[in-house]
Protein backbone atom coordinates (compact mmCIF):
# COMPACT_ATOMS: atom_id res chain seq x y z
CA UNK A 1 0.00 0.00 0.00
CA UNK A 2 1.21 3.51 -0.80
CA UNK A 3 2.51 5.15 2.41
CA UNK A 4 1.04 8.51 1.38
CA UNK A 5 -2.44 7.03 1.02
CA UNK A 6 -2.08 5.22 4.34
CA UNK A 7 -1.38 8.46 6.18
CA UNK A 8 -4.06 10.58 4.53
CA UNK A 9 -7.81 10.76 4.88
CA UNK A 10 -10.84 12.27 3.22
CA UNK A 11 -12.88 15.14 4.60
CA UNK A 12 -15.65 12.71 5.56
CA UNK A 13 -13.26 10.51 7.52
CA UNK A 14 -11.67 13.58 9.14
CA UNK A 15 -15.13 14.77 10.12
CA UNK A 16 -15.98 11.41 11.70
CA UNK A 17 -12.64 11.15 13.46
CA UNK A 18 -12.83 14.62 15.01
CA UNK A 19 -16.58 15.10 15.36
CA UNK A 20 -16.38 18.32 13.32
CA UNK A 21 -18.96 18.85 10.59
CA UNK A 22 -17.69 18.88 7.02
CA UNK A 23 -19.08 22.40 6.54
CA UNK A 24 -17.12 23.60 9.58
CA UNK A 25 -13.89 22.11 8.26
CA UNK A 26 -14.46 23.89 4.94
CA UNK A 27 -15.24 27.12 6.80
CA UNK A 28 -11.99 26.87 8.76
CA UNK A 29 -10.15 26.41 5.46
CA UNK A 30 -11.98 29.38 3.94
CA UNK A 31 -11.02 31.73 6.79
CA UNK A 32 -7.44 30.48 6.77
CA UNK A 33 -7.03 28.75 10.11
CA UNK A 34 -6.94 25.33 8.46
CA UNK A 35 -4.54 24.99 5.54
CA UNK A 36 -6.07 23.98 2.25
CA UNK A 37 -5.24 20.33 1.73
CA UNK A 38 -3.86 18.92 -1.48
CA UNK A 39 -6.38 17.34 -3.80
CA UNK A 40 -6.50 14.20 -5.83
CA UNK A 41 -6.69 14.39 -9.60
CA UNK A 42 -10.44 14.06 -9.14
CA UNK A 43 -10.51 17.13 -6.87
CA UNK A 44 -11.07 15.30 -3.59
CA UNK A 45 -9.42 16.87 -0.54
CA UNK A 46 -6.76 14.70 1.08
CA UNK A 47 -5.96 15.44 4.73
CA UNK A 48 -2.82 14.41 6.59
CA UNK A 49 -2.21 13.77 10.27
CA UNK A 50 -1.03 17.39 10.59
CA UNK A 51 -4.49 18.52 9.46
CA UNK A 52 -6.06 16.30 12.11
CA UNK A 53 -3.80 17.74 14.82
CA UNK A 54 -4.53 21.30 13.73
CA UNK A 55 -8.27 20.70 13.66
CA UNK A 56 -8.06 19.15 17.14
CA UNK A 57 -6.18 22.25 18.34
CA UNK A 58 -8.84 24.53 16.85
CA UNK A 59 -11.69 22.50 18.34
CA UNK A 60 -10.16 22.35 21.80
CA UNK A 61 -9.51 26.09 21.70
CA UNK A 62 -13.14 26.72 20.68
CA UNK A 63 -14.34 24.44 23.50
CA UNK A 64 -12.37 26.62 25.90
CA UNK A 65 -14.10 29.70 24.54
CA UNK A 66 -11.35 31.24 22.44
CA UNK A 67 -12.58 33.32 19.52
CA UNK A 68 -11.50 32.64 15.95
CA UNK A 69 -9.20 35.68 16.08
CA UNK A 70 -7.64 34.46 19.33
CA UNK A 71 -7.14 31.01 17.81
CA UNK A 72 -5.54 32.61 14.77
CA UNK A 73 -3.05 34.35 17.10
CA UNK A 74 -2.32 31.12 18.97
CA UNK A 75 -1.76 29.31 15.69
CA UNK A 76 0.94 31.82 14.81
CA UNK A 77 2.99 30.35 17.65
CA UNK A 78 2.30 26.84 16.40
CA UNK A 79 3.16 27.80 12.82
CA UNK A 80 6.38 29.63 13.33
CA UNK A 81 6.83 31.35 16.62
CA UNK A 82 5.56 34.76 15.55
CA UNK A 83 4.34 35.29 19.10
CA UNK A 84 6.01 34.28 22.33
CA UNK A 85 4.91 31.90 25.04
CA UNK A 86 4.58 34.95 27.30
CA UNK A 87 2.09 36.46 24.87
CA UNK A 88 0.14 33.20 24.88
CA UNK A 89 0.09 33.31 28.68
CA UNK A 90 -1.16 36.91 28.58
CA UNK A 91 -3.93 35.90 26.15
CA UNK A 92 -4.83 32.94 28.35
CA UNK A 93 -4.95 35.04 31.52
CA UNK A 94 -7.06 37.65 29.73
CA UNK A 95 -9.38 34.90 28.59
CA UNK A 96 -9.66 33.63 32.18
CA UNK A 97 -10.67 37.15 33.29
CA UNK A 98 -13.33 37.26 30.58
CA UNK A 99 -14.66 33.88 31.72
CA UNK A 100 -14.76 35.04 35.34
CA UNK A 101 -16.78 38.11 34.30
CA UNK A 102 -19.19 35.92 32.34
CA UNK A 103 -19.59 33.60 35.34
CA UNK A 104 -20.34 36.58 37.60
CA UNK A 105 -22.89 37.87 35.08
CA UNK A 106 -24.52 34.44 34.83
CA UNK A 107 -24.68 34.13 38.62
CA UNK A 108 -26.32 37.57 38.81
CA UNK A 109 -28.85 36.55 36.15
CA UNK A 110 -29.55 33.34 38.05
CA UNK A 111 -30.21 35.29 41.28
CA UNK A 112 -32.58 37.67 39.49
CA UNK A 113 -34.44 34.79 37.83
CA UNK A 114 -34.63 32.84 41.10
CA UNK A 115 -36.08 35.90 42.81
CA UNK A 116 -38.57 36.40 39.98
CA UNK A 117 -39.57 32.73 40.16
CA UNK A 118 -40.08 33.00 43.92
CA UNK A 119 -42.63 35.79 43.35
CA UNK A 120 -44.72 33.57 41.08
CA UNK A 121 -47.32 31.22 42.56
CA UNK A 122 -47.47 29.13 39.41
CA UNK A 123 -51.26 28.99 39.64
CA UNK A 124 -53.62 29.09 36.69
CA UNK A 125 -54.12 32.83 36.95
CA UNK A 126 -53.62 35.26 34.07
CA UNK A 127 -51.44 37.66 36.07
CA UNK A 128 -47.84 36.52 36.21
CA UNK A 129 -45.29 38.54 38.17
CA UNK A 130 -42.47 37.17 36.01
CA UNK A 131 -44.06 38.47 32.81
CA UNK A 132 -44.91 41.73 34.55
CA UNK A 133 -41.30 42.19 35.68
CA UNK A 134 -40.02 41.40 32.19
CA UNK A 135 -42.53 43.77 30.58
CA UNK A 136 -41.67 46.62 32.92
CA UNK A 137 -37.94 46.06 32.73
CA UNK A 138 -37.86 45.94 36.52
CA UNK A 139 -34.37 46.64 37.82
CA UNK A 140 -34.82 45.91 41.51
CA UNK A 141 -36.25 42.59 42.62
CA UNK A 142 -38.27 44.31 45.32
CA UNK A 143 -40.11 46.19 42.57
CA UNK A 144 -41.60 42.99 41.16
CA UNK A 145 -45.36 43.10 41.75
CA UNK A 146 -46.78 40.22 43.76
Amino acid sequence: MNRLLFRTTTIGALSKRTGVKIETIRYYEHIGIMPNPPRTEGGQRIYSESHTKRLTFICRSRELGFSIDEIRSLLKLVDGGEITCGEVLDKTLGHIEDIQKKIADLQRMERVLQEMASKCSGNDVPECPILEALSLGVQAIGDIPT
